[in-house]
């Protein structure tokens, strides 16, 4: 099962819309997985304990530290199907 994790810098209100976004993508391409959602702050302690963290582009540096099996990637438009399909296939080698 993916693990995912969504995080925003304007709190935990936008990363819900998000992950509610990631979840519709993730469900159209069949895969099995769990999202949660967090602020950055939050999401930089406990981002290794996911498989895929999604964060606006700005905030990726703020992920400079997780181990190599979580793969952080940076959304420029965060609600865009199409940007986290492309995205996240890319980085899960899919």
């Amino acid at each position: 099962m993916l693990k995912v994790l969504a995080a925003c810098g304007n709190g935990m209100g936008s990363s819900q819309i998000i992950k509610m976004r990631i979840e519709q993508v993730l469900r159209e391409m069949n895969l099995q997985f769990k999202v949660d959602h967090a602020s950055v702050g939050q999401a930089k302690g406990s981002a290794k304990m996911y498989d895929l963290v999604l964060v606006p582009q700005q905030l990726t540096k703020e992920f400079s530290n997780v181990p190599d099996s979580c793969k952080v990637v940076g959304l420029i438009n965060l609600l865009s199907a199409k940007e986290i399909k492309e995205k996240v296939t890319a980085a899960l080698d899919l």
